[in-house]
């Protein structure tokens, strides 16, 4: 069983990912990689020697083309899942992003991005992203919507 976990802070070189939460237009901004039909929030992997303001940055731009955005830390979060890392926990950070203006080409594996009114359906990680979402909304980054 998956399990998502949240922290106000941790050690820094514990943080090995950069989730952005991101809304442009007043949607969120989802993204769908090139070999999957399936949605995702935009994020990756923090490259060695990288600071994790500049993972969340350089993520963005990569997944969703945002070349003019806000960006602030929500807060730590964890997975432990037996089919990652071992079963050991996880670290990343979780950030928000208000994306002003994309470039008109996407330059990575993303095949494309979608402004949604609504969370998608069909998640990339269903047992994670959607906590991540619920985490943002309530610590007041995203309006709370009814169930």
């Amino acid at each position: 069983m998956t399990e998502v976990k949240f922290y106000e802070s941790i050690e820094d070189e514990l943080l090995r990912f950069a989730v952005i939460i991101s809304k442009a237009q007043d949607r969120y901004v989802f993204c769908r990689h090139k070999d999957r039909d399936t949605w995702e929030i935009p994020g990756g992997h923090r490259e060695p020697g990288e600071n994790i303001f500049d993972t969340a940055k350089r993520e963005l731009y990569e997944e969703t083309g945002a070349i003019k955005f806000e960006i602030k830390p929500v807060c730590v979060y964890s997975v432990t899942a037996p089919d990652n890392f071992n079963g050991k926990e996880s670290f990343g950070m979780l950030f928000f992003a208000d994306i002003k203006s994309f470039e008109t080409e996407l330059h990575s594996e993303i095949e494309e991005i979608a402004l949604l009114d609504e969370l998608p359906e069909r998640w990339t990680y269903p047992a994670i992203q959607p906590h991540l979402i619920n985490e943002a909304k309530r610590r007041g980054f995203l309006p709370l919507l009814p169930s």
